[in-house]
């Protein structure tokens, strides 16, 4: 079997998938074209960031078996279209950790002390001593935007230079964050207490632009901003203003919206409080000796052995499992996506119940399956079918399972519960046919839903004419309606209306939709990729 390594990998990767018995092309730096020409030849493709693997590239991929990506993003990858060619796509979740934990620390260090500017000047044939003075970083307050694995391992490093640790993070318990020693706050407190503030988030909706202009005006006027996470979760022209107008001290960017970037379209680089680096966050060379070895491992084990590791579209299960209960793990991976998008507060507990002919089934893919999808809308590709339930230890999440034969009005149904630290939700779905997921239940209501797609979910009153001024509203926004569903609560009288859409609901129409009346309450949903 044939592997091509497109961009640069580590030596040690080659060298394992040479030792497996695969014959290794290395040939980086190919132009979409060329790439295309030859990817008919492979079996395996190893790649990092600079290759784009899009559904145009993997119509001639006749032979691809499986896309290792040596890292974690996967933004460059069109997974759902590797899916349909059953092309299985790997990424290395952990490898990067340790590493950009390591340099949002180095950054904030920097910056405390002014090297880079110190470094310049005297390298200009200067010594400005009184210029550059710094501070200390003992003593003072990191806030953390985020405490998933980066974002923990760059508090117990502050942790040790005798900082105090205070974070964001809506998806993670109270008692979790408590046991590492760091305090949850909410983004206001943690932008009006912190000395340095340290972002480890993905980009999603929900963080796209989290970093704003009220954001850094609620900031210490000496404080200091460090991104080492996603281009896009700070809002570059807010950060602009907020240094050159002096409303924080400094700040320190590895990731920047457009990449690579100049002094073009980021004027961030003309400032003398500003310093940043070329998304270096991952570059160590143990960093990348260990994602290299990592990727190379799982792809060499899948074309010889057939073993699936850190997968992202695809369970570890036998192809006979896989033919029981496929379409119920692709159902429960829409639930998880759903419950997260639906659900306040962090979550502690959830109950899955297996109904039917479902119960005499191996459920645990489809546990797997919801687990993911739950984490996927906040931590994005660094969750997988591997370390879901991981993630799920890790955050003091309790997961029960349960089955029983009665499965009320169908043969199967997958019911999910999730408590949070402000309520639950339970959501009830089952499949129809042979692979149609559907959702038939949400609390209390009863309805029969596609849950796919960009999504409005409307709470109103059950009185005439919400529908059509619903509709309306749409309309003149120009958002096509595919779908809609309507769910009644009998008892108070309250409707749920599920609508699927030609397009994501941007904020200012959300906006619009809850100030309708008879309108309770409203909120889009992302369901892309199922």
């Amino acid at each position: 079997m044939r592997v091509l390594v497109s961009d640069n990998l580590s030596p040690v990767g080659v060298k394992v998938l040479e030792e497996a018995g695969l014959v290794v092309d290395v040939n980086t730096g190919l132009e979409p074209a060329e790439l295309k020409k030859i990817i008919g030849a492979y079996d395996g493709l190893v790649i990092r960031s600079a290759t784009k693997v899009t559904a145009d590239l993997l119509e001639a991929a006749d032979k691809l078996k499986v896309i290792g990506r040596a890292g974690i993003g996967l933004d460059n990858v069109d997974i759902p279209a590797a899916s349909e060619r059953g092309i299985v796509v790997m990424n290395a979740p952990d490898g990067n950790a340790v590493t950009t934990a390591e340099h949002a620390i180095s950054m904030m260090l920097a910056l405390s002390r002014n090297i880079p500017q110190a470094t310049a000047s005297m390298k200009a044939g200067k010594w400005e001593k009184k210029k550059f003075m710094g501070r200390e970083v003992t003593g003072k307050t990191l806030g953390i935007i985020g405490i998933g694995r980066i974002g923990s391992i760059a508090a117990s490093r502050a942790q040790g230079l005798r900082m105090k640790t205070i974070a964001y993070d809506p998806h993670m318990p109270v008692e979790m964050a408590e046991k590492i020693g760091i305090e949850l706050v909410s983004l206001e407190d943690l932008a009006k207490r912190s000395d340095y503030i340290t972002v480890h988030v993905p980009k999603t909706k929900e963080t796209a632009n989290l970093i704003s202009h009220e954001f850094f005006a609620n900031m210490k006027n000496d404080a200091m901003f460090i991104d080492c996470a996603r281009g896009g979760v700070c809002d570059e022209k807010a950060l602009f203003h907020a240094l050159t107008d002096q409303v924080i001290g400094g700040a320190a960017l590895d990731v920047f919206a457009t990449e690579p970037t100049s002094h073009e379209n980021c004027p961030l680089l003309n400032l003398d409080n500003f310093i940043c680096t070329p998304h270096l966050g991952a570059s160590t060379s143990e960093a990348q000796e260990g994602v290299a070895l990592i990727i190379a491992e799982q792809v060499s084990d899948y074309l010889l052995r057939g073993s699936v590791t850190n997968a992202v579209n695809v369970p570890s299960v036998s192809s006979e499992v896989l033919a029981q209960v496929g379409p119920f793990i692709t159902l429960g991976e829409m639930l998880g996506s759903m419950h997260m998008q639906i659900s306040k507060g962090g979550i502690k507990e959830i109950n899955v119940e297996f109904s039917g002919e479902l119960a005499d089934m191996n459920t645990s893919p489809v546990t797997v399956a919801f687990l993911r999808g739950l984490f996927t809308p906040i931590l994005k590709d660094a969750v997988n079918y591997v370390n879901a339930p991981v993630i799920a230890r890790d955050r003091g999440i309790r997961v029960v399972e349960s089955k029983t034969d009665q499965a009320g009005d169908f043969t199967n149904a997958l019911s999910v519960k999730v408590t949070t630290s402000e309520g639950e939700n339970t959501l009830v779905g089952t499949v129809f046919g042979k692979k149609e997921p559907r959702l038939v239940r949400l609390n209390s209501f009863r309805l029969e839903a596609q849950p796919t797609g960009p999504m409005l979910l409307v709470f109103n009153k059950d009185v005439p004419g919400v529908i059509g001024a619903l509709g309306t509203v749409l309309g003149e926004s120009g958002v096509n309606i595919s779908r809609m569903t309507v769910g009644r609560e009998e008892e108070s009288n309250q409707n749920i209306i599920l609508l699927s859409t030609d397009q994501l609901i941007s904020k200012e129409l959300l906006t619009t939709v809850q100030s309708l009346k008879h309108i309770s309450a409203a909120q889009g949903l992302d369901l892309n990729g199922f």
